[in-house]
């Protein structure tokens, strides 16, 4: 299997990146906690003398300068922080999710592949047994490519009316070729699990998988600083069986993965890049040998990036702390693994990483939510912890 300690985990071109992230520190006379750091070279330094939260940093206009030159004590090396985060019960210093207190926020059904993946779920209840033949029927249905679509366009509401009329029409289809982007709450603030760290299944669901995303980390003005790569996991039977059991599914203990650094925007990486990305996926089975690797083409997704966000942040609604933004991925895996027309499933352990090459790669290994330590360092326990940190 893929080793997390390997420095490709960082950009193709990180000696130019900069990269922000967090840790857990321990460090003598201070109560243990999380600290922002920077990457500078392969050492980790603390921020913490700078900026209480990764929001903070967010905001700052100087946030270059904090990464490439602020005065900063090293935490170690990288390679260092990661093996010790590879231990079965981690030693600090070890890499946590880049944000903290920032909403995260996730918008599905941004491909024309998952939006016809979604309607399957849908229309099989569940069951991954309906799937292909459903499948069939369901293209056979639509007809045409919805990729070239754009949602809420005079064409598109033509298609909607003919599926209407033909009975085709779903809840799915209206979030992916209506005017309305499906925004959801994927997981509480402090609560994502950063890169080496096991990512949690709910373990009522039978039918699941990763979900590649690309996430952009956007200030309280509503501008987008940077962008990570996410695991939105994603529980394809209990989502199937109904669209209300949406927060059920997808905000469980460890079930978000973000990381491993956000890289901020600068002249040498733009959004631009990330309409252009490529985002590849490798799942290895611990106990099957079973190899499955796929990818998204952001130059495929339906809307805009910064449409996405303005669907997200505008008058009707305000993110004090700023957010995190998953936007999508049109990685639906239906490759069979445990039996003739039953698709893919997750097993327990296997190891999911995604990558992109002015990204990095985010590695995690797959358990479930209930056997994971729980999640217990909230708001308040780190407002306790910024409290006691000396100044």
């Amino acid at each position: 299997m893929t080793p997390t300690d390997d420095l490709d985990c960082l950009p193709v071109d990180a000696a130019r990146a900069l990269l922000v992230g967090r840790v857990w520190l321990a460090r003598e006379g201070q109560a243990p906690g999380p600290a922002v750091v920077a990457l500078r070279g392969h050492a980790l330094v603390d921020l913490s003398a700078q900026v209480a939260t990764m929001a903070d940093l967010l905001e700052r206009p100087d946030a270059a300068w904090l990464v490439q030159e602020a005065p900063a004590p090293e935490i170690g090396s990288l390679e260092a922080v990661l093996a010790n985060g590879r231990q079965t019960a981690p030693v600090a210093p070890f890499l946590l999710a880049p944000c903290d207190v920032q909403a995260i926020k996730a918008c599905g059904v941004t491909f024309a592949v998952s939006l016809l993946e979604r309607v399957i779920e849908e229309q099989a209840g569940g069951d991954p047994h309906r799937a292909q033949t459903l499948r069939e029927e369901i293209q056979t249905l639509i007809g045409g490519d919805l990729s070239r679509i754009q949602p809420g366009s005079s064409e598109a509401m033509a298609l909607k009316a003919e599926l209407q009329a033909r009975g085709g029409w779903s809840q799915y289809m209206e979030v992916g070729i209506g005017p309305d982007a499906e925004v959801f709450s994927k997981a509480q603030p402090l609560s994502a699990v950063g890169h080496g760290a096991r990512v949690g299944l709910h373990p009522a669901s039978q039918w699941n998988n990763p979900e590649p995303e690309i996430v952009l980390a956007v200030d309280a003005a509503g501008q987008a600083r940077g962008a990570t790569l996410g695991n939105d996991v994603n529980l394809r039977d209990i989502e199937g069986r109904s669209a209300l059991l949406l927060g059920k599914a997808k905000d469980n203990n460890a079930s978000c993965a973000i990381g491993p650094f956000i890289r901020l925007f600068d002249d040498d990486f733009s959004l631009d890049d990330v309409r252009t990305a490529k985002v590849s996926m490798r799942i290895e089975g611990a106990d099957d040998g079973f190899i499955l690797e796929g990818e998204s083409d952001m130059r495929e997704i339906s809307r805009d990036p910064l449409d996405l966000v303005s669907q997200t942040w505008g008058a009707h609604h305000q993110y004090p702390d700023g957010f995190m933004l998953f936007l999508g991925t049109m990685f639906s895996p239906i490759q069979d693994r445990d039996g003739e027309g039953q698709g893919f499933t997750h097993h327990i352990d296997d190891r999911v990483s995604i990558s992109t090459p002015r990204l990095g790669r985010l590695t995690n290994v797959v358990d479930r939510s209930d056997r994971l330590p729980p999640w217990t360092f909230g708001i308040r326990a780190l407002i306790e912890h910024l409290a006691r940190r000396p100044t």
